[in-house]
């Protein structure tokens, strides 16, 4: 099977872990490290508005720092990806701490999320895993909005084991796609590959809804439509990744028992890193040998499944709700004092750049 392209390295970032809910609607708190020295020179510019809630300078990024006692009163409608999900309620946390109102975080998968930002327009900020498609832009064309991208951070979708598994440690991406493929329920691992052990195969999968399925497709079935996931006997797991880690985690993957079944899902890398103790990431051979996925391994890009994190808004929406502006600038500015606690990755410094000038463009900071 040809290997795909592989994602961007990213900055270096020491990974901590905080705790993650799938599909939890709650923010989570934690408490900021940190965070790594700027390498951006700040926009001398840039000026904030007293609307917009900035104490009047500029940070690195040359958006105005958000002072969120001062934010003007109004909801912020937020829904979308899970995996984008611990990271935004992570924010939210420092946003609430210093004072900021509460925003509800919807977690409905990146699918729902486009849908509900560009089909009912009920959103102002849309989380995703994945890019926005082109028939998503055109739905948020047709009823007056245009998506502004903005990269928050790189994520390294983790294919996981059990700890009791004890010879699928390594996988190829023809392997992957060989396990979620299968249709017979009496399916074992030998047909993965003959030189595995023949225990019963179990899988579990996001929904179709999810820009991990989304990505997870693209990468390993070259964006096959239906995808093979979809007729497999693989569990479709909805946005509740934490049903993933315990049907993996507990799967009872015995060394000479034959008759105990062996599992495997993916997810997340913030999912991973929480459950880490009862899981193990696979080493994922996408043509140059395996790799696992961790700090080094997303640096380098030399994991072939790192991907980037993003949230969408709309100019109009901006225009109308200054507090959204104001809360992605505070995003922007803060998101790499928790990325590591969550268990992401930061974007690079020109992506982070990138979506603060069209942030503060769309703003008028």
């Amino acid at each position: 099977m040809s290997r795909l392209r592989m994602s961007v390295a990213v900055c270096a970032v020491t990974t901590l872990v905080l705790s993650a809910c799938g599909d939890s609607e709650a923010g989570t708190t934690t408490e900021p490290v940190a965070p790594p020295p700027a390498t951006s020179q700040p926009n001398e510019t840039s000026a904030a508005s007293a609307d917009s809630g900035s104490g009047g300078e500029a940070s690195d990024l040359g958006l105005p720092t958000i002072d969120p006692l001062d934010v003007p009163s109004g909801e912020v409608a937020i829904a979308g990806s899970s995996t984008v999900f611990p990271l935004s309620t992570a924010v939210m946390s420092l946003w609430e701490d210093e004072g900021g109102p509460g925003y509800p975080i919807d977690s409905i998968g990146s699918g729902g999320g486009f849908e509900r930002f560009c089909v009912e327009g009920a959103s102002d900020i849309s989380n995703a895993s994945r890019p926005i498609k082109d028939e998503e832009v055109s739905q948020c064309n047709d009823i007056g909005r245009d998506p502004i991208e903005i990269r928050v951070g790189t994520d390294a979708l983790s294919v996981v084991i059990s700890q009791g598994n004890y010879f699928a440690q390594e996988l190829t991406f023809e392997e992957i796609a060989t396990a979620f493929s299968l249709t017979d329920p009496g399916a074992t691992w030998a047909d993965v590959n003959p030189d595995f052990p023949a225990h019963p195969i179990q899988l579990f999968t996001p929904g179709a809804d999810s820009g991990t399925f989304d990505y997870f497709n693209e990468e390993i079935f070259d964006e096959a439509e239906p995808s093979p996931i979809l007729s497999s006997i693989a569990q479709i797991v909805g946005e509740d990744d934490n049903v993933t880690v315990q049907g993996v985690a507990g799967d009872g993957c015995t060394e000479g028992d034959l008759a105990s079944t062996c599992a495997v899902g993916y997810f997340g890398y913030a999912f991973f890193a929480e459950n880490a103790d009862v899981l193990q990431a696979v080493g994922v051979d996408g043509g140059d040998g395996p790799v696992t996925p961790g700090d080094d391994s997303v640096n380098e890009g030399t994991y072939p499944l790192a991907r980037p994190l993003y949230m969408y808004t709309d100019a109009g929406v901006v225009a109308d709700k200054p507090q959204v502006a104001s809360f992605i600038a505070f995003y922007l500015n803060r998101v790499n004092d928790v990325i590591g606690d969550v268990g992401y990755f930061p974007a690079p410094e020109s992506a982070l750049q990138e979506a603060a000038e069209a942030i503060r463009a769309a703003a008028d900071f």
